[in-house]
């Protein structure tokens, strides 16, 4: 090899690139705040949330107030969803290992103290569930704990007063470096108060007003809100709809019957975990890179909008995707870096659920996208880049198609034109690093799609890094 070049993989090995292996990730710790009962989309995000409860260790299932819930917390009915879950847990061991036990889950289902926002934290409001976020994040694990948060935050926001008041400022330090947090919109007003008093906490945040307190339209709301006020267009509304969902639901065994009509959105919660699956796609610590769960970009206090008071912290919040619906327009919004998914996360969960009623022989199963190479390559301006998915398979036999797309907003390169793939649809392709005059990231997901019903499809993200000539 040219000494020049030796120098200059030398350089990126010690600067901290990967360049060999593919990470093989950890179960992620999750624990569910909602304000279940306040209607129906926190039942309906319930639902899908245990057939995929195999994802993750599940550590708390915690009932909460919200604005749109004040006075009221009901865990009976997340232990009843569990109930009808214990029905099928057997059916869906038959198509994945890890389903936890019903008694697992109805020991770790708690409430928080029936009251509103702020008026929840402080001396003499300690819960049941706010002492076992306390005792969750303190476990001896290296792990962070994500905490999606579906209503109210004042559960999570008196655990938090609770170890300030109590604790060392380093230890406080440690305690909040171990919480990852996903709000769905501010639904009390403790979530300004955490960000203001924990400015370390890694928060994502849809916000979901705005100064009027109306409803903004935040990116959550893409998961089915094409119809939602009129506003949205380029996504397919029919597959959340209530007659999909009547067809591939809800007639599925009993966990399908409690699965109730849409009111106003369907699973409007959800987007806080559809990026905590294990896809490929999704990669929770960095939200500004975009999955099934939305895109989110760390902006300023200068140039956040829509909260309820002014912030004063950086906050990962609603970011900006450039997407083709299926009117074959481009539409650009936050929402569309959700919906851009949506397909394929609807079909996932009709699959999960004729697992809870049908023998493996008669069910789909994702298929497995693998690539013959890293996913962080490295190369300089006018270099082939060979991309190859080969070694992908599909465990039930079935033909698989792909696609390589090219995802311009979470890299650093600018340009929305093509890149130059030379197939996109094949299992081996290339394209010619584009000019650049520093170093450049360039992000390309490989989706490998199944041929069985519903089709199923699984990603690899590769990050190419693009250096001067």
């Amino acid at each position: 090899m040219h000494p020049a070049k030796i120098i200059f993989v030398l350089f990126l090995v010690f600067s901290g690139f990967k360049i060999f292996g593919q990470d093989i990730v950890p179960k992620r710790r999750v624990l569910i705040l909602t304000d279940i009962e306040n209607e129906p989309d926190d039942t309906q995000s319930m639902i899908r949330f245990l057939t995929y409860s195999n994802h993750w260790d599940v550590e708390g299932l915690i009932a909460t107030t919200s604005i749109h819930q004040q006075k009221k917390v009901a865990p009976e009915k997340i232990k009843q969803l569990i109930q009808v879950y214990g029905k099928v847990r057997n059916n869906l061991l038959l198509h994945e290992k890890g389903f936890p036990e019903t008694d697992y889950l109805l020991s770790i289902t708690k409430s928080s103290i029936p009251e509103f926002g702020m008026q929840a934290v402080g001396k003499g409001k300690d819960s049941e569930g706010s002492e076992w976020i306390i005792k969750v994040i303190d476990k001896k694990d290296d792990r962070p704990v994500w905490i999606p948060v579906w209503g109210g935050a004042n559960c999570l926001a008196q655990a938090l007063w609770k170890v300030k008041m109590t604790r060392t400022p380093d230890d406080l330090k440690k305690f909040v470096s171990r919480i990852r947090m996903y709000t769905i919109s501010d639904q009390d007003d403790t979530g300004p108060w955490i960000r203001k008093n924990f400015p370390e906490l890694f928060y994502v945040g849809s916000p979901g007003y705005h100064a009027a307190g109306a409803y903004h339209y935040a990116t959550w709301s893409g998961i089915s809100g094409d119809r939602f006020h009129g506003r949205f267009t380029g996504a397919n509304f029919d597959i959340v709809d209530n007659p999909w969902l009547d067809k591939n639901i809800r007639n599925h065994g009993p966990l399908g019957a409690e699965y109730p009509v849409t009111k106003f959105l369907m699973e409007g919660d959800t987007p806080s975990f559809l990026g905590l699956i294990e896809n490929g796609l999704n990669d929770p610590e960095h939200p500004e890179f975009g999955g099934w769960g939305g895109r989110y970009e760390l902006y300023t206090p200068r140039t956040l909008k829509y909260f309820y008071e002014p912030e004063t912290r950086p906050i990962y919040t609603d970011a900006m995707d450039e997407v083709k619906g299926i009117d074959s327009f481009y539409h650009t919004s936050n929402k569309a870096t959700l919906w851009r998914w949506r397909e394929a996360f609807q079909n996932d969960f009709a699959a999960r659920m004729d697992w809870t009623v049908k023998p493996y022989e008669e069910a789909n199963h994702p298929p497995k996208a693998k690539l013959k190479h890293a996913h962080s390559l490295l190369a300089r301006s006018g270099e082939k880049v060979v991309l190859d998915a080969g070694d992908s398979s599909d465990p039930d036999g079935n033909f698989l198609s792909y696609e390589w797309i090219y995802y311009p907003e979470p890299g650093s390169y600018n340009s929305k034109e093509p890149i130059g793939i030379s197939n996109i649809h094949a299992a081996a392709t290339f394209f010619m690093a584009p000019k650049v005059t520093q170093p450049e990231t360039i992000h390309i997901i490989l989706a490998v799609s199944d041929n069985g019903k519903p089709v199923l499809s699984r990603y690899k993200r590769v990050i190419v890094t693009v250096f001067p000539e």
